[in-house]
């Protein structure tokens, strides 16, 4: 039997122009977070990634899943030191607790969305990034010293984030 409708919850549209998404700039990247684990109770989080040329993040793992549509662009991930070329229109599924990363090789901007679950990415993403004003905003100019803090504050919360770096 199933429960009933939970009305406090209410329905979520996902649009990254809307002026209330809220932009994180971290590693170089632009992450529109579309929906957040508060809105979803947890269960997950959907994140629309913008990645420049080159970009992408260091090699981790995490204990939650995380799954990968490529909107533009090319998209090389290595999944337990396998590396693998994803284009537009591709999915594809980071099971909990695999070795993984990936770099954008397509020679200009890449899109893809990224769903984990559960949620908590989201959150983490907001803990170690710094909010900009849109899609285009460019990333902030950090010091040495800012991006040894970013560093530091990322490795601080991963484990609370179920994350580690490699």
């Amino acid at each position: 039997m199933l429960p009933d409708d939970d009305l406090s919850r209410s329905l979520t549209v996902a649009d990254p122009d809307d002026p209330g998404t809220t932009y994180v700039s971290l590693v170089g990247n632009t992450y529109a977070m579309l929906v957040t684990g508060e809105q979803t109770n947890g269960r997950y989080c959907l994140i629309d990634m913008r990645v420049p040329d080159g970009g992408g993040p260091p090699p981790h793992r995490h204990d939650f899943e995380e799954m990968f549509t490529i909107l533009e662009g090319e998209i090389e991930f290595t999944f337990r030191g396998e590396k693998h070329t994803v284009r537009a229109g591709s999915t594809i599924n980071v099971p909990a607790n695999a070795p993984h990363h990936f770099r954008n090789v397509s020679g200009a901007p890449a899109r893809m969305l990224c769903m984990c679950t559960p949620a908590g990415q989201d959150e983490y993403f907001l803990r170690i990034g710094d909010v900009v004003e849109g899609k285009d905003a460019p990333p902030p100019r950090l010091s040495d010293e800012e991006l040894a803090e970013r560093r530091r504050r990322a490795a601080e919360l991963a484990s609370a984030y179920r994350s580690e770096f490699l």
